[in-house]
């Protein structure tokens, strides 16, 4: 399924609305990290290598709502951290279902099927179980058996309950193309609503640096990954032009930092949801004061270089599915 013909609508029409009023920088996603905590070290994170004092901090369900009030993204992704870890992390869900934002509530689903009472099924919330390959693969990412196991069992706790939900895969150095394919087609087979993929950025507080692609390793391998994905059946919650993008099109495309803020518990951060560069007290000093020049492919600047993150280009991606009629039809057709 992917995306849902009504995100698609409701993200489409936003999308028309900025062009027609000529808006330059505009969101697309709000990222959340409403905690920094985790119940998991994984190789490739470097997001909660922070003191416990650091890690004990929350933002409340106001200031969640807050931030996209201040932003009006139509799309939330609520990470983290592990955000079922949030002991109101219910509250702050059904908080934006109620304004009609999408959600996408991303976990490691070791909680899931724990805490799947304080949720209730929505056409405007997604669970996003990470899952980063088959059995033993993902154990290993994690640094912990056992969690491949539970996170299959709490996918289909989730379904039979009647969410939706969809995977989010971490591609890193070293990856079998044929095994990720074989990991796709057994998610097709447990009935996902959809799948979300990505090269690893190379976090500078990650503990494994050797995990994190080149950009022409990324390319290579993403080609091969998803070499004929259509005719496999495979469903992707991405724009089909991001698809390309790291199968080495569109080299014209530059990266797009703002199209996915993130506020997190020390503020907005800055430039974007990888660098942690600084943080804004609003949305509107991240806009209006970030040096947005010096980030991106087109920059130089070396942290830059070799990012083909979603949370960077995806945004690139669906603005281009907007330049045009033509371009908008052959992104609907290719999807």
């Amino acid at each position: 399924m992917g995306v849902s013909v009504k995100q698609s609508a409701k993200v489409a029409a936003y999308v028309l609305k900025q062009r027609l009023l000529r808006r330059k920088r505009y969101p697309l996603v709000l990222m959340l990290e409403p905690l920094l905590r985790c119940n998991l070290a994984c190789a490739g994170c470097g997001k909660i290598q922070y003191p416990d004092h650091v890690l004990d901090k929350r933002l409340t369900p106001e200031e969640c709502w807050e931030a996209v009030e201040e932003c009006g993204a139509p799309v939330v992704s609520i990470a983290g951290g592990e955000p079922l870890i949030h002991p109101e992390i219910g509250e702050i869900v059904r908080g934006y279902v109620r304004r009609k934002r999408f959600v996408y509530l991303c976990t490691n689903a070791i909680l899931l099927e724990r805490r799947l009472h304080l949720l209730e099924p929505s056409d405007y919330l997604t669970l996003s179980v990470h899952l980063d390959g088959l059995e033993e693969r993902h154990d290993q990412m994690v640094d912990r058996k056992g969690v491949f196991q539970k996170a299959v069992k709490a996918i289909r706790a989730a379904k039979a309950a009647g969410f939706k939900v969809m995977t989010n895969t971490t591609v890193f150095r070293g990856e079998d193309p044929a095994e990720i394919r074989e990991f796709f087609d057994m998610l097709k087979e447990l009935g996902i609503d959809g799948m979300m993929i990505s090269p690893g950025y190379s976090y500078e507080k990650a503990p494994q640096q050797e995990l994190f692609l080149q950009r022409e390793q990324t390319v290579e391998l993403f080609q091969q990954i998803l070499d004929g994905y259509k005719e496999r059946g495979w469903d992707f919650n991405h724009s089909p032009f991001f698809l390309e993008f790291l199968m080495g099109k569109h080299p014209e495309y530059d990266c797009t930092p703002w199209g996915n803020p993130t506020r997190t518990v020390f503020g907005w951060q800055k430039p974007c949801y990888l660098l942690g560069e600084g943080y804004a007290r609003t949305f509107k000093e991240l806009m209006e004061e970030t040096e947005w020049a010096e980030y991106g492919l087109r920059s130089g600047n070396p942290k830059c270089q070799n990012c083909m993150v979603h949370s960077g280009w995806e945004a690139t991606a669906v603005n281009d599915h907007f330049a045009s009629p033509k371009k908008s039809l052959a992104s609907v057709l290719s999807g």
